[in-house]
Formats: C-alpha cells, sequence, structure tokens
C-alpha cells in the first residue's frame, strides 16, 4: 500500500529546523511512503537544501502562505487563516492527496481545524486526543480523551472507548482489547454520575469492558485501553510527564554528586543509557486525533528531530491498519447494540 503524508512543516517551537531533517530521516527508513512538506515555500527550500537535499518523486513541497502560531486562538486561526501550513496540510487528507496529517502546531487550532475540515465520523460527538503509553510489563496502554473534551456526557466515554479500542486492536493486533473507566476507584459506586452513566453503558456494549481502573493503571500493564474525560486525561498524562523529567533529574544529581558517584556512573552508564531508552518520551510522540474521517498526528510542540520521526511513524501505522474504517464499524456497531444514545442537539435561540 502506497502511503502519502502531508506534514505541516511550519509547526511546532521549531519549524522547518525540526520538521524537515525528522521527514528525511523518515524517508530514508521507509521507501514506500511519500511526504508533502506543506508551508512558506522558500523556508523549507532552504531548509532542504541545508540539509543537501532536494524535493523529487517521494518528495515534494505544497505552498501555503500563513503559519498558525502557538499561542493563537483556534477562533482566529480558523477564522482568519485558511491558507495556513495547518489547514492546507489537513485539506490534502480530505481531498484523498494524503493517507494522514502530522502537525506540531497548536494543538487547539489543530484540532478546531481538522473538525471544520474533515468532519466526525457518524456516530461520532466530539474527536479525542488519544496516546499509546508504555506500561511496567513492556506493552502499551492507550489513554484517551486527553484534553479536547473537558466536560463529557456519559455517552461520549463510550464512544472514546469504542475508539480506542479500535485503535489498539489495529496497531497492536490484540483482538478484543481490555477496556477500563477511568475513575477514582474500582468499586462500582465510587464516581461522578457521568462516569457511573458511562459505565453501565459500557456494560451493554461488547466491548471487553474490565470496569474502573485507577490512575496508576495507566502504566501497569492490566489494561489495554483507558477512557477519561479530557480534563482528567490531561492532568494525568501532565503530573506523568512531570514525574519523569523530575526522576530524571534526580538520578542525574545523584550520579555528578560527588567524585566517587562520577566513577560509578561510568560502570552504570550502560545500564542508564537501555533505562534512558526505554523510558524516553519521544518514542511515545504522536497523539492522534480520533473521531476525524481523516488521520491527523499531533506532535508534541517542542518535539525535536527524533520525537517528530517517531509521530511519522504513527501516521503510516494507522494509515497501513485502516484505523478510520475500523473505527466507522466498531461505532456503527457498538451504537447499534446500544440503540441511539446521541443527545438530542439543543434547541435553537
Amino acid at each position: 500500500m502506497e502511503i502519502t503524508v502531508a506534514v505541516d512543516a511550519m509547526g511546532g517551537d521549531h519549524g522547518t529546523h525540526v520538521t524537515v531533517p525528522a521527514v528525511l530521516r523518515f524517508l530514508r527508513e521507509y521507501s514506500e511512503v511519500d511526504v508533502v512538506l506543506v508551508g512558506l515555500s522558500d523556508a523549507i527550500a532552504a531548509e532542504l537544501k541545508a540539509h543537501h537535499a532536494e524535493v523529487g518523486p517521494r518528495l515534494r513541497i505544497h505552498a501555503a502562505s500563513e503559519v498558525v502560531t502557538m499561542d493563537e486562538s483556534p477562533q482566529s486561526a480558523m477564522k482568519n487563516k485558511k491558507d495556513s501550513s495547518m489547514r492546507v496540510a489537513i485539506n490534502l487528507v480530505k481531498t484523498g492527496e494524503a493517507n494522514a496529517c502530522v502537525s506540531a502546531g497548536n494543538t487547539g487550532a489543530l484540532m478546531a481545524t481538522a473538525r471544520f475540515v474533515l468532519k466526525t465520523i457518524p456516530g461520532v460527538d466530539r474527536p479525542a486526543i488519544a496516546k499509546l503509553l508504555p506500561t511496567r510489563k513492556g506493552g502499551e496502554t492507550c489513554v484517551l480523551d486527553l484534553g479536547a473534551n473537558v466536560d463529557c456526557t456519559p455517552e461520549q466515554l463510550v464512544q472514546f472507548a469504542i475508539m480506542g479500542s479500535a485503535l489498539y486492536e489495529a496497531l497492536q493486533h490484540v483482538p478484543a482489547p481490555r477496556v477500563g473507566l477511568l475513575n477514582v476507584g474500582e468499586e462500582e459506586m465510587k464516581g461522578n454520575e457521568q462516569v457511573k452513566a458511562a459505565s453501565e453503558l459500557l456494560r451493554r456494549t461488547s466491548l471487553n469492558f474490565i470496569g474502573n481502573v485507577e490512575g496508576d493503571d495507566l502504566y501497569s500493564g492490566n489494561v489495554d485501553v483507558v477512557a477519561c474525560d479530557g480534563f482528567s486525561g490531561n492532568i494525568a498524562l501532565k503530573a506523568s510527564e512531570g514525574l519523569a523529567k523530575m526522576m530524571s533529574e534526580f538520578i542525574r544529581e545523584e550520579f555528578t554528586r560527588n567524585p566517587l558517584s562520577k566513577l560509578l556512573a561510568l560502570f552504570a552508564m550502560p545500564v542508564l543509557n537501555r533505562f534512558k531508552k526505554r523510558v524516553d518520551p519521544r518514542r511515545y510522540n504522536g497523539a492522534s486525533l480520533l473521531g476525524l474521517r481523516g488521520i491527523v498526528v499531533k506532535s508534541h510542540g517542542g518535539a525535536d528531530e527524533l520525537a517528530f520521526y517517531w509521530a511519522l511513524r504513527q501516521a503510516v501505522e494507522e494509515a497501513r491498519a485502516g484505523v478510520i474504517q475500523r473505527i466507522t464499524d466498531q461505532v456503527q456497531q457498538q451504537v447499534a447494540d446500544l440503540g441511539d444514545t446521541t443527545p438530542a442537539p439543543a434547541a435553537a435561540g
């Protein structure tokens, strides 16, 4: 299967200085994938020249005259920058010229633009941000939503669970992934009314729902998919990132505390390097905007070349696995099993 990825070359804190070299590295390792670099033509061409590269059959430039800044409001990006590198890249997915889009740009603007351009899959109220996180058992857990939807209805939490299950099954090749609902305890009587109602609905689906899970289960390896609202999910993710940074700093401080510690660090270096590689957050860069009628992967805004490379990998793996069709089929099946639980639209005025 030939795959084309549209890259928002201007997005993120570093723009072309990261996106272009990451794409060049990616193309060297994935001979069956083509890439379209979307953005300011002169800036992209200059970066390609700096890396002694040029456009060709597998790499081309698609001009866009505007750039969405990292602090720009989603409304401003939608209304005032219709020719931004972000929007043009998403448009390429809509028209079928690309199988997926990758951007390190403004998260709010990316979600709003992608939802406006691509629309949502029938049966999905709102897209969700999903990410695969490493576990203690060596596998990965898919967690969603990680910030797109602060307030969620029980029906939307069920939709997140369905989409996460379809994504996990497609990428991890695990039939009937174990699905959990993030809560303050495993007991059925715990949680707010939304979570309790979502739990009841999930038990009526054909998903492999194992019940409520707690925050430490995100990394336990005992659950494959964790559904939650964007408020809880984003806090859990940011707390985890903060803890990881703190632990790394503590280890570095202890091994540089005195000459003896520095000497011991030399002997421990092979172990430390393996540990660093195993928990390197760059290898887990790339969050999927699930629920759209096209593949959109969000890279961390501060991503370096390696991290953006992994976001590109995520996009290609989703395209290969036919994630959009899998989610569409799963949503239709589960909605049919449950009956239409989507709330009626509010009356105008």
